[in-house]
């Protein structure tokens, strides 16, 4: 099998201005912040930004990467609202689509199976439609003529996830509770790129765990990357929990200019390595 182990820094360093990535995970759990901290100290801007949201759209916003944000919600989950996104919405600095999470899902699904849009009810009698009147409504050819909304396919640019193990192939193996819909952000992408917590042989992958568990195929990969912590401050059982009382810090900043610009400095504008060592100091 191909190696496709790389670097944070030669995965995003194939990003350019204006592109539209998919960011995997769900609100503050098993999100691909050492992507999204490269992503930061490579400059690229005005990105479009499509996810289950969570701390990656408040940090890109305050860098001022971020054009639009496409989300079902944007949460810290034990802070329901993730403040920099909530400056953001109340002050109207970026652009937004905000669709039912049921929506958000058939959107990847439709981009994955290389469809326009797929038909839902999600969405029908709410105010999303009322909001966002980009989304269209179709009707049934079949006899019960039923009104649908037609879901467009929300297709990525380039995709990143973490995982909790991979192999030099890049298959992607997830051992907490819940896959999310990674694999979705990873089909629904032109390049999708994953990080791990740990890069194994490949049969390695199934000594403690089912076939169920590699939810990510190497069909799928552009690029791998090993990032031990990749997923910190959210969570990525088993290998560890949210980081609270870093998350608390975090968003704190969202009141106080000072404190945000520290908080980049400290953590933004360095390595992933010395990120890695600044947050290990404050435990």
């Amino acid at each position: 099998m191909i190696d496709k182990q790389k670097t944070l820094e030669e995965v995003v360093s194939t990003l350019k201005d204006g592109m539209t990535i998919g960011i995997g995970g769900w609100g503050s759990r098993r999100k691909p912040m050492a992507f999204v901290r490269a992503i930061v100290r490579s400059g690229v801007k005005d990105l479009t930004v499509v996810s289950y949201g969570g701390p990656e759209v408040g940090i890109l916003y305050r860098t001022g990467q971020l054009k639009k944000a496409i989300y079902g919600f944007v949460s810290l989950d034990s802070i329901p609202l993730e403040p920099h996104f909530r400056m953001a919405r109340q002050k109207k600095e970026i652009e937004f689509l905000e669709l039912d999470e049921g929506m958000f899902q058939l959107g990847l699904r439709a981009a994955a199976w290389n469809l326009p849009f797929l038909p839902t009810r999600a969405g029908l009698g709410s105010a999303v439609l009322e909001h966002q009147p980009e989304i269209k409504t179709v009707r049934s050819p079949y006899q019960d003529g039923e009104e649908l909304v037609a879901m467009p396919a929300l297709r990525l640019d380039a995709a990143f996830v973490h995982v909790n193990r991979a192999d030099k192939a890049g298959n992607g193996q997830v051992l907490g509770p819940d896959p999310y819909f990674d694999d979705l952000f990873c089909m629904a992408a032109d390049r999708a790129f994953v990080s791990a917590e740990e890069i194994v042989p490949t049969e390695d992958l199934l000594k403690d765990a089912p076939l169920q568990s590699i939810l990510i195929d190497r069909m799928m990969v552009e690029a791998v990357v090993e990032a031990k912590g990749g997923a910190h401050f959210t969570e990525c059982p088993p290998n560890y929990g949210r980081d609270e009382a870093f998350q608390k810090q975090y968003a704190a900043t969202a009141k106080d200019p000072a404190a945000w610009d520290a908080f980049r400095a400290r953590y933004l504008d360095v390595s992933e390595e010395e990120y890695q060592k600044a947050v290990s100091r404050n435990d």
